[in-house]
C-alpha cells in the first residue's frame, strides 16, 4: 500500500530524480534514513522502475520525431513486436486496438533517415501489412510523469 508520504516522495522524485535525499527528507519532514528506506521499498516493489536522464535530441541528430502506425498480419504479432523495438530510432512500441497493430515513436535525424528506416527496416519485416506515418511539427507537452494528485488522501 502506498501512503500519503510515499506519494509525496514520488511527486518530488518525478520532478527531480537527482534531488539529494537530505532535501527530500527536509521537504517531507522525516529523517533521511526513513526516507531512504521508503524509496528502497518503492523500488523493490516495482513502483519506482528506474531513473533516467532526458537528453536534448538535437545534438545527437535526432531532431525529427515521428509516429508510425504499423498494421500487421495477426499471425505475426508476437514475433514482430521485438523486431519493431530493435528498429533504428524507435523509442516506444505500443500494441494498439483497432487496426490490429502497433504505434511506434521514432526519433531520427531528418526526413531522409525516416524514409530509409521505413523502407529498409520496418516495411521489410515479415508480417508488416502497411504503415502510416505522422511527422511531429511541434511538441506542446511530452512527459513520463504520472499524475499522483488524485491518489493522495490529504
Amino acid at each position: 500500500m502506498i501512503d500519503d508520504i510515499d506519494y509525496k516522495i514520488l511527486e518530488i522524485l518525478q520532478e527531480k530524480a537527482r534531488i539529494p535525499n537530505a532535501e527530500v527528507s527536509r521537504q517531507i519532514g522525516m529523517a533521511p534514513s526513513a526516507v531512504l528506506e521508503r524509496i528502497r521499498k518503492l523500488e523493490d516493489r516495482g513502483i519506482i522502475e528506474g531513473y533516467e536522464v532526458r537528453l536534448n535530441p538535437e545534438p545527437f541528430q535526432q531532431g525529427l520525431m515521428a509516429f508510425v502506425q504499423v498494421s500487421v498480419q495477426s499471425s505475426c504479432r508476437a514475433v514482430l513486436a521485438d523486431s519493431l523495438a530493435a528498429v533504428t530510432g524507435v523509442q516506444d512500441v505500443h500494441q494498439v486496438a483497432g487496426d490490429d497493430g502497433y504505434l511506434l515513436k521514432l526519433r531520427v535525424a531528418d526526413n531522409a533517415e525516416l524514409g530509409r528506416v521505413l523502407a529498409d527496416e520496418i516495411c521489410p519485416l515479415e508480417g508488416v501489412h502497411q504503415t502510416k506515418t505522422s511527422i511531429v511539427l511541434n511538441t506542446v507537452k511530452e512527459t513520463r510523469k504520472i499524475d499522483l494528485s488524485r491518489f493522495k488522501h490529504s
